[in-house]
C-alpha cells in the first residue's frame, strides 16, 4: 500500500511540473548607446546608455557618466511582429518603440522615428 501511495505521489509531482518555454529572441543580451550630447530625452546627464535584455521579458537600464552608473532602473519588453516595446514601470520615462536592423557591423536597434536606439555588444 505504501508503495502504491509513493508511486501515486511521484506521478502527481511529475505531471504537475510545467515546461518553461525557451526564449531565444535576438534582442536578449547587452545593448549600448553612446550619447553624443550630455543630456538625453529624459533629461538625465549621461554619456553612455546600456540596456540588458533577459529571456523573461525584463531587463535593466544603466545610465553612465564618466564610466560610473548615475542612474539605473528595471524595464519590461515585449515584441509585436518586428517591433519591440520597452516600458519603464515606476518612472516617467516614455515607452520606447524600436525595431532590430542588421548592418555590416552587426545588429542595431532603431527607434521607429529612425534614430539609433542601441548597438548589440
Amino acid at each position: 500500500m505504501k508503495y502504491l501511495l509513493n508511486c501515486l505521489l511521484l506521478l502527481v509531482l511529475v505531471t504537475s511540473c510545467s515546461k518553461i518555454e525557451e526564449n531565444n529572441d535576438p534582442i536578449i543580451g547587452i545593448w549600448q548607446h553612446r550619447v553624443k550630447t550630455a543630456t538625453n530625452t529624459n533629461k538625465m546627464v549621461i554619456d553612455n546608455e546600456e540596456w540588458i535584455f533577459n529571456d523573461v521579458y525584463l531587463g535593466r537600464f544603466h545610465g553612465y557618466k564618466n564610466g560610473k552608473v548615475v542612474y539605473l532602473t528595471d524595464f519590461k519588453w515585449s515584441v509585436n511582429n518586428e517591433f519591440y516595446i520597452v516600458s519603464y514601470p515606476g518612472t516617467d520615462f516614455p515607452d520606447d518603440f524600436i525595431e532590430m536592423k542588421e548592418t555590416e557591423d552587426g545588429a542595431i536597434l532603431m527607434r521607429t522615428e529612425g534614430k539609433i536606439f542601441a548597438e548589440k555588444q
